[in-house]
């Protein structure tokens, strides 16, 4: 694959960049707004990393200057989440607006715009989609579940992929051709490296089951972490009963369940690593789009040369 620019938008601590990165991308620059997480990313990354608000006119310019090639990012998603707001006229929903923008005018000859599949459901997602079509992009929309793209986790992620005079679906043929028959457990993935055969995940209400054997998927990691509550008594469908052989994971382990390396450093108050831990797009689900994406661009990619509007 020729040499590939990338800029990453709303970077958090750098799920997508790592994935795409390991698959031979080029990441020149990264974006966000919240500096926990930036400073994480520094200590990982060597390329240019910008605090940078994009709601700001500005970064469009910024984002321009570096004549990326790919526009990868995951514009925050709380408002569309069912754990969210689901308030689709929010400020958060707005920066989906925001990241067009920036490919509008960087004009790269692809992107890749992560978020949560409810998204796809709102007017403003949709008026996103119908701008991007109008920039000359053919598009190539995916719901992932992570368990079955090397990520032992239930997540479920929208992509939106763009490609400049392609067909709708172009990416289609090489998602399908990588995707599992089978959701990756935990133990297949950790083996024995987290001491446990059972784990515990506070349920949103009492009426689910709260303990979970390695031997699934670990259920979507989320933004924050809790212990096991003394009002927690059971519930029918648990493996085991509470007791011993049943803990929650370490911040650390949630980290290697969203599929960061141990050489990733973390650092930080517990509260803002779970934050960004949950919020990251695992690595690995990250490198399984950018290795389709890598496949297309090998097999079909053709000069493209971006038309400047004239100042």
């Amino acid at each position: 694959m020729r040499e590939i620019k990338v800029v990453d938008l709303f970077c958090g601590c750098g799920g997508m960049s790592l994935g795409f990165q390991n698959m031979g991308f080029d990441v020149v620059a990264a974006f966000d707004h919240w500096k926990p997480a930036l400073d994480v990313y520094r200590d990982n990354f060597e390329h240019n990393v910008f605090e940078c608000d994009l709601y700001d006119s500005s970064a469009e310019t910024i984002v321009q200057d570096f004549n990326p090639d790919l526009i990868i990012g995951g514009p925050p998603c709380q408002d569309f989440s069912s754990a969210g707001l689901s308030n689709h006229s929010s400020d958060r929903a707005w920066l989906i607006n925001r990241y067009v923008d920036c490919v509008e005018a960087a004009q790269p000859e692809y992107f890749v715009m992560e978020n949560v599949p409810r998204a796809r459901l709102r007017p403003v997602f949709k008026a996103a989609v119908s701008r991007l079509r109008s920039l000359g992009y053919g598009l190539s929309s995916h719901v992932l579940d992570a368990s079955y793209c090397g990520v032992p986790q239930h997540r479920k992620r929208l992509f939106l992929v763009g490609a400049v005079g392609a067909e709708d679906g172009f990416l289609e043929s090489y998602v399908a051709e990588h995707l599992s028959d089978t959701p990756m457990s935990l133990r297949e993935y950790f083996g024995g490296a987290l001491d446990t055969d059972y784990y515990f995940r506070v349920p949103t209400n009492y009426g689910r089951r709260g303990v979970f054997s390695v031997d699934e998927p670990s259920l979507t990691i989320r933004a924050v972490d809790r212990p096991i509550p003394p009002g927690y008594t059971g519930h029918p469908e648990d493996p085991v009963a509470i007791g011993p052989q049943v803990r929650t994971f370490t911040v650390l382990e949630r980290s290697y369940i969203q599929t960061f390396p141990h050489s990733f450093k973390f650092k930080g108050t517990k509260t803002n690593l779970n934050m960004m831990i949950g919020n990251a797009v695992p690595v690995k689900l990250a490198e399984f789009v950018a290795n389709a994406l890598k496949q297309y661009i090998n097999e079909n990619h053709i000069e493209y040369v971006r038309i400047k509007t004239a100042s």
